[in-house]
C-alpha cells in the first residue's frame, strides 16, 4: 500500500497543528514545514499535496506569504489553502483580498453553491463551519469557480477550473466545522489520483 504524503505549510496560523493532526489521524504521512522552505526541498520528498495554513499575516496588505508563491508556481500536485492560504491563492491567480465589511468569527452557516465538486463530496448543502478572519477574497480569480458562500462572505470556498487548487475561507480542521474531517478525506482522495 502506497501512503499519501501531504505536508502542511505553516503560515503562522493558530490551528496549523490541528491541520497536521487531522491528516495524521487519517493515516497520512504528514509534517509541518515552515513557509520559508524552498520548493525543491518539498519536491525532493515526493509529496502528493500541500495544505497552505491560515496565519496572522494580512494577505491583502502584505501581498506575500513566505514561499507560497513558489509552491503555486511550481507544484504539479493538489494544493488546499485555508484562511490566509485561501486568500493568498486568490491574489496569486489575479483575484483580490481586502478587509471584510463584516469580519466573521465563530460558527457560521456555509451554503454550497456547487455541490458536485470532489472537495465537498458527501457534504450537506448547508452546514456549520468555523470562521476566524478579518480579510476575505473580494474578487474571484479568473479560471476559478465559487464552491461555497456564507451570509457575509460570497467566496467561502473556491476551486481552479483546470488545476487541483482549492481555497477555503473557513477552518475545516476545527471540531466545530461539521464536515471538516470529510473535507480532509476528500482532499486526500484528490491527492491520491
Amino acid at each position: 500500500m502506497i501512503m499519501v504524503r501531504i505536508y502542511v505549510v505553516d503560515n503562522g496560523g493558530q490551528w496549523t497543528h490541528r491541520e497536521w493532526r487531522t491528516l495524521r489521524d487519517l493515516d497520512i504521512d504528514t509534517k509541518i514545514v515552515p513557509n520559508t522552505t524552498p520548493f525543491k526541498e518539498i519536491s525532493a520528498e515526493r509529496v502528493d499535496g500541500l495544505v497552505l495554513s491560515g496565519g496572522a499575516p494580512r494577505v491583502g496588505l502584505q501581498k506575500e506569504l513566505g514561499n507560497c508563491r513558489e509552491y503555486l508556481e511550481k507544484a504539479d500536485f493538489p494544493i488546499l489553502g485555508i484562511c490566509a492560504g485561501h486568500q493568498f491563492i486568490a491574489q496569486f491567480f489575479g483575484g483580490e483580498t481586502k478587509p471584510s465589511k463584516i469580519p466573521e468569527f465563530g460558527k457560521i452557516e456555509l451554503t454550497l453553491v456547487k455541490e458536485d465538486n470532489a472537495l465537498f463530496k458527501g457534504v450537506a448543502k448547508k452546514s456549520i463551519v468555523w470562521e476566524s478572519h478579518n480579510d476575505e477574497v473580494t474578487v474571484l480569480p479568473k479560471d476559478f469557480e465559487v464552491l461555497g458562500k456564507s451570509e457575509n462572505c460570497e467566496i467561502q470556498a473556491m476551486h481552479h477550473k483546470e488545476k487541483p487548487v482549492y481555497g477555503l475561507q473557513f477552518h475545516p480542521e476545527v471540531e466545530h466545522t461539521e464536515y471538516g474531517e470529510l473535507i480532509f478525506k476528500n482532499f486526500i482522495e484528490i491527492c491520491e489520483k
